[in-house]
């Protein structure tokens, strides 16, 4: 059986004008309201073009689809995320443990104050998640944290250091995403992104010392 094509997820045009720059941000105020009261399953581009107060054929103009306008929401937080993350670990004022540290905490914080969103987009994932522009976005999020390992391990082979990488995005990811499904405390918060970090710092002192 062929492999179904992937579905056209680019925007249509890229805004050029104030009014138009500000069309595409109520559009994707009101998408981001609707998945978070809708939900994935119930996400339609009627729905956000009647939240946004404007037609569907004005929506169309910038999105071809909902796939587009569900990536494009997923785009702009892994963007956001991304750009925390290294903002953190690029921080050379700080060794790199506490670096780690202070990015696990901060991701932990950032899944749970942004949890409903978080957990529609990835309901919605299968929509967009085999495009290619949605694995370039991926991609790119990927070399500032190589280039972490490098500097925090670097006596350590590459193969060790991209394993090491992946463990812990994957990690901090799916638990992450778990945790925050249920409504945490400050306290509870800190108190398990510290677990969380001592259990990184720990495997990663153990690859410095091999």
């Amino acid at each position: 059986m062929a492999d179904r094509p992937s579905p056209r997820i680019s925007s249509r045009k890229q805004p050029r004008q104030a009014r138009s720059t500000e069309l595409v941000g109520a559009i994707l105020e009101a998408a981001a309201q609707v998945l978070a009261k809708e939900g994935a399953q119930r996400f339609t581009t009627a729905r956000v073009a009647e939240k946004a107060g404007v037609s569907v054929g004005s929506v169309y103009q910038y999105f071809p689809n909902k796939a587009a306008i569900l990536f494009r929401l997923q785009a702009d937080e892994w963007r956001e995320t991304t750009t925390l993350l290294r903002d953190i670990l690029e921080d050379t004022s700080r060794p790199p443990l506490a670096r780690l540290r202070a990015l696990i905490h901060a991701f932990i914080r950032s899944e749970c104050e942004e949890a409903a969103m978080r957990v529609a987009l990835h309901d919605a994932a299968p929509l967009y998640r085999d495009a290619p522009e949605a694995q370039e976005a991926r991609r790119s999020s990927q070399h500032f944290i190589q280039a972490f390992m490098a500097e925090t391990l670097p006596e350590t082979p590459e193969p060790t250091r991209a394993l090491a990488a992946d463990l812990i995005k994957r990690t901090m990811s799916t638990v992450g995403k778990e945790f925050s499904e249920t409504p945490r405390t400050p306290d509870e918060i800190a108190t398990y992104a510290d677990a969380m970090a001592d259990m990184f710092c720990a495997y990663l002192e153990s690859l410095a010392r091999r």
